[in-house]
């Protein structure tokens, strides 16, 4: 299972991700960290992902190749992270055919309605138990 963490600015958000799916799921899965610039990728690769690359192109070329895309909602929006998140980035990462699991957390001005705002912690904890758990630990037999 190829997990891609997406992230940009100071890779705050992707490297939270990663630690905890490292103590969640250990060396079982393979992370990719995917910055938007060399320091997120920097960050996301302290925090035990299995490799990273930076910039635009690289990020349109691996999330094809990717299982899951985690990370910010942002990383579908063009222009977001203050303009880290190109076109390209976001038509990549929205048209592959990965699942994402896309964090409500955003600087722009965007709103989602209904949608009961929860600190980052608490959203990876909900993101590990209640979606990736069942997609990458195997059921147990009865």
């Amino acid at each position: 299972m190829r997990i891609c963490v997406i992230d940009g600015q100071g890779g705050g958000i992707g490297s939270a991700i990663i630690k905890q799916l490292r103590a969640a799921f250990g060396e079982s899965v393979e992370i990719c960290a995917l910055g938007t610039n060399a320091i997120a990728t920097t960050q996301m690769l302290k925090a035990r992902a299995n490799r990273g690359a930076s910039g635009e192109n690289a990020i349109v070329r691996s999330v094809h190749k990717s299982d899951i895309i985690v990370g910010p909602l942002g990383i579908v929006m063009a222009h977001a992270m203050m303009g880290e998140v190109t076109p390209k980035i976001a038509e990549a990462v929205a048209s592959c055919l990965a699942r994402k699991f896309l964090l409500p957390l955003t600087q722009e001005d965007v709103e989602i309605v209904g949608l009961v705002p929860n600190p980052l912690p608490r959203l990876i904890e909900m993101l590990i138990n209640e979606r990736l758990r069942r997609l990458i630990e195997p059921p147990l037999d009865t």
